[in-house]
């Protein structure tokens, strides 16, 4: 076990984490967007005035809002406000499926809805009207756009409640920071209902600012914001940059072109993203795009990252990007490695536990495992939740007795206290008498330049008991067969690593969390293998991908 350093004895909660800076530097820039620039102080006053709104229409310390926007101010405006009001926030990506949409609404028993009106070929204006009439603690719903529209005495437009709340004041909201929750994020589950992760403001307020430490984050900071707000890694980067006094400049949706273009345009120092939005942005480089020099940090986390992605990030595009793990239940950040770290342990490890987080890895039974073992990675600290949403059975399935969170990943801690991250314990393939983790076969696929994209499930088989099947994206342009495929893989990885079959997909399926693609995909690729199923033959020899090749390279 990583034993925790003592833990700070002063908290903030989220409004006080960007009062204080809106205090400190009112006319320093807070967003940039596509609209213009928005300094602190007019953020503030903005939220203050929601705040003063949503109070008007009954919003009380405790209740649930619900934010459904994209990468747009009014998101960050609303957040603000959400927590200025002692309310509780309930983010929603606005990619969110209505029948999703519908599950958070009555499981949250949100009284207000913050949304587009339209956006992206959506009217959610029409959406919500409909769910009005279907929710009965729906109350109001408030709507962001351009249009005169006409409304009823329960919608209301963003701008015109800001308006009733401007110059007035809420009565003083008491909050404890370290019990009363800040936000509800919703984690899709693969076999059950989503689960509503509790966080409180303690919870994300000095996550944030841990995490902003790490990265050396200040007030001169500027932050490409290409991840989506409304989920834990947007948050993060919101609370990060806010907490620190920095500016965010937003991007709607992610395109690797723009994002290159609005991080030269703003001089931009910190991006965060995913491994293949980190792809598409060196992609969009070797295109011809210019290089944005003012880049210097971020977190690469959310998915495997293969070592040589890391170090071509910091050579081409970001000196000192960071590895994280995190995970929604843990605020996110779990570990993150930093710049004065070993290379060696930038490249192979998702860096130490931030101060106050203990780390643990267990055996099958719970009992805790030594240095260099392998076992399901547990988490205690500041950052764990406060549980999932009226949902304790779950929540006791989580949790140990002394407090621990089980990730459900499976993790090796080495003898100087860096974190390693095997995979997942669910996704674990039984190939063999073998057990592979599809972590790192990902992470190696994800490293050939023709590879935009890649899930490895393991699919059943009566010889090997399952099979490795890798479901690529190639890159755009791109060509590569399922020969060349498995010889890059037999480069470094064992013959019982390497994938039996090579399903070449042109689009993951849509889904709201990794997990649930996984699934998706399985049932997809299995359910193709029963309708094209011939005669038993050997696993590996006889085995034929979506192309017609066999995944050995016979006809």
């Amino acid at each position: 076990m990583i034993p925790a350093e003592p833990l700070p004895t002063s908290t903030l909660s989220v409004a006080d984490l960007f009062a204080r800076h809106a205090e400190l530097n009112p006319h320093a820039p807070c967003i940039w967007a596509e609209g213009g620039s928005w300094s602190y102080s007019r953020v503030a006053a903005q939220a203050g005035a929601l705040a003063v709104g949503l109070h008007n229409l009954g919003v009380e310390p405790g209740d649930r809002v619900i934010v459904q926007l994209p990468n747009w101010p009014e998101f960050v405006v609303s957040t603000l406000a959400v927590a200025e009001a002692g309310a509780v926030l309930v983010p929603v990506g606005p990619n969110c499926s209505a029948r999703e949409l519908r599950f958070t609404l009555r499981n949250s028993e949100a009284a207000v809805a913050i949304t587009a009106e339209t956006w992206n070929g959506v009217d959610y204006l029409q959406r919500f009207e409909n769910l009005l009439t279907r929710l009965p603690d729906l109350q109001y719903v408030v709507t962001v756009g351009d249009e005169d529209l006409w409304y009823d005495d329960r919608i209301f437009q963003f701008e015109d409640l800001i308006a009733s709340g401007r110059g007035r004041e809420i009565p003083p909201t008491e909050v404890d920071p370290r019990r009363d929750p800040c936000a509800i994020l919703y984690t899709p589950g693969t076999t059950g209902a989503p689960k509503g992760v509790v966080l409180t403001h303690d919870n994300l307020a000095r996550t944030a600012l841990a995490t902003a430490a790490r990265l050396a984050l200040d007030a001169h900071d500027r932050t490409l914001c290409v991840v989506p707000l409304p989920n834990i890694f947007g948050l993060t980067a919101l609370l990060t940059t806010l907490g620190t006094g920095g500016a965010l400049v937003l991007q709607e949706t992610f395109d690797a072109t723009g994002a290159l273009a609005l991080a030269r345009e703003h001089e931009a120092t910190v991006v965060h993203g995913v491994p293949t939005m980190f792809v598409m942005l060196l992609r969009a480089l070797e295109q011809g795009r210019a290089r944005p020099d003012s880049l210097r940090t971020g977190v690469i986390a959310g998915a495997p990252v293969g070592d040589d992605l890391v170090r071509d990030l910091r050579r081409r595009l970001i000196p000192d990007l960071e590895s994280a793990y995190g995970l929604t239940e843990t605020s996110p950040t779990v570990s993150i490695t930093t710049r004065s770290d070993p290379e060696s342990k930038r490249a192979h490890t998702v860096g130490r536990p931030l101060e106050g987080v203990e780390v643990r890895v267990l055996d099958e039974a719970g009992g805790e495992l030594p240095n260099e073992s392998v076992g399901e990675l547990a988490v205690r600290g500041f950052n764990v939740m406060h549980g999932y949403f009226r949902q304790p059975g779950q929540t006791r399935k989580t949790m140990t007795e002394d407090g621990f969170l089980k990730t459900g990943d499976l993790a090796m801690v080495d003898p100087e206290g860096y974190l390693h991250i095997v995979g997942r314990l669910s996704d674990v393939i039984l190939r063999g008498g073998n057990s592979v983790h599809p972590a790192e076969i990902e992470a190696q696929l994800r490293s050939h330049p023709a590879v935009e994209e890649a899930v490895v499930l393991g699919i059943p088989n009566d010889v090997l008991g399952e099979l490795i099947c890798a479901c690529v994206i190639t890159a755009e342009g791109a060509l590569i067969t399922a020969d060349e495929i498995r010889d890059f893989c037999h480069e470094s990885l064992a013959e019982h690593r390497v994938p039996d079959l090579i399903h070449f997909l042109d689009e993951l399926p849509e889904a709201s969390s990794a997990q649930a693609r996984r699934v998706s995909l399985a049932r997809m690729v299995r359910a193709e293998a029963d309708r094209t199923r011939s005669p038993r033959r050997s696993p590996g020899k006889g085995a034929r991908d979506r192309t017609g090749e066999n995944a050995n390279g016979g006809p």
